[in-house]
């Protein structure tokens, strides 16, 4: 984008299977309201070799960060130590697109997105970030965010606090990125390098845990509160065709349609407590990033 802002996702092995997370999430961009040209910034970034090949046969901008002796090409269950593994390189990632001048939204790639979400964002904002739950006010630090979608811009606040989020891991071992982010969210640093943080309204930035009611102004959803691939599949699905019944509606009705989602069905935060196991302590030891000269020709 002109503003040097770019739309980021990772993706691994599991994620992208044929008829798989990540054909779904594409699908979204192609079928959603205004959202198809934002393919054309989007960058893939795969976590193994055969994520990598999937995204080259599937999309144009993919990008290689794989980490020498960790593997994180199979499902990463939410706090096993490969799921933490994964979303701490996440956050060291994240932070080096920031230093090299780039504004980034961040996605995961069970996030559907149905109508541009860049009218919502805050223009104030250094850091904005989706919710879990979202109390009715974007600067109540009581919001449960949720690391799974967020809108940064570069500058020495925001990475000042990507380098203090990731430090964080040490204060909190065993905790992924989004707890520790809970934590460390209305610390005195925060207001000391006077970091203007921001939480999304549901309203358009929903999810399986608090659902976005109306489809006419819904601009994202999160498969999030879900645990499991074959559960998150089944009500991606659904909620893909939710839309589509939506699209198909004349514009009058869509404006006074009660039409709502069917979703969550086999995800719920039920399953999510049930096979979540007890944090533990993980020593998470990441090498430093490499290929950022291939990274910057993708940007």
């Amino acid at each position: 984008m002109e503003d040097k802002t770019v739309i980021l996702t990772t993706l691994n092995e599991a994620w992208a299977a044929p008829n798989s997370v990540v054909d779904l999430f594409l699908e979204s961009f192609r079928i959603g309201d205004h959202t198809r040209r934002l393919l054309n910034h989007l960058v893939i970034i795969a976590l193994d070799e055969k994520a990598f090949s999937r995204c080259l046969a599937l999309h144009t901008h993919c990008y290689a960060l794989v980490t020498q002796g960790v593997d994180f090409s199979k499902e990463a269950y939410f706090m096993f130590p490969d799921y933490l593994k994964m979303m701490w390189r996440r956050i060291d990632f994240l932070r080096l697109v920031l230093e090299m001048g780039y504004n980034f939204v961040f996605t995961d790639a069970d996030v559907m997105w149905f109508r541009d979400p860049f009218p919502h964002f805050y223009k104030d904002a250094d850091f904005q970030i989706a919710c879990d739950h979202f109390s009715g006010k974007p600067d109540d630090v009581g919001n449960r965010p949720n690391g799974g979608f967020n809108h940064v811009r570069s500058n020495n606040r925001s990475i000042e606090f990507y380098k203090y989020w990731y430090l964080s891991r040490e204060k909190y071992p065993g905790l992924h990125d989004q707890d520790v982010l809970n934590n460390i969210k209305n610390d005195s640093f925060i207001r000391d390098i006077d970091l203007k943080m921001r939480f999304l309204d549901t309203a358009y930035f929903g999810g399986f845990c608090e659902p976005s009611k109306n489809l006419s102004e819904v601009c994202t959803m999160h498969a999030n509160c879900c645990f499991g691939m074959e559960s998150k599949l089944h009500d991606l699905r659904i909620l893909l065709q939710d839309w589509k019944n939506f699209l198909s509606l004349p514009p009058a009705q869509k404006i006074s349609s009660e039409l709502s989602w069917r979703v969550p069905q086999n995800c719920s935060l039920d399953s999510l407590r049930h096979y979540a196991p007890p944090p533990v302590n993980i020593p998470v030891n990441i090498e430093q990033l490499n290929g950022h000269r291939r990274l910057v020709e993708i940007l």
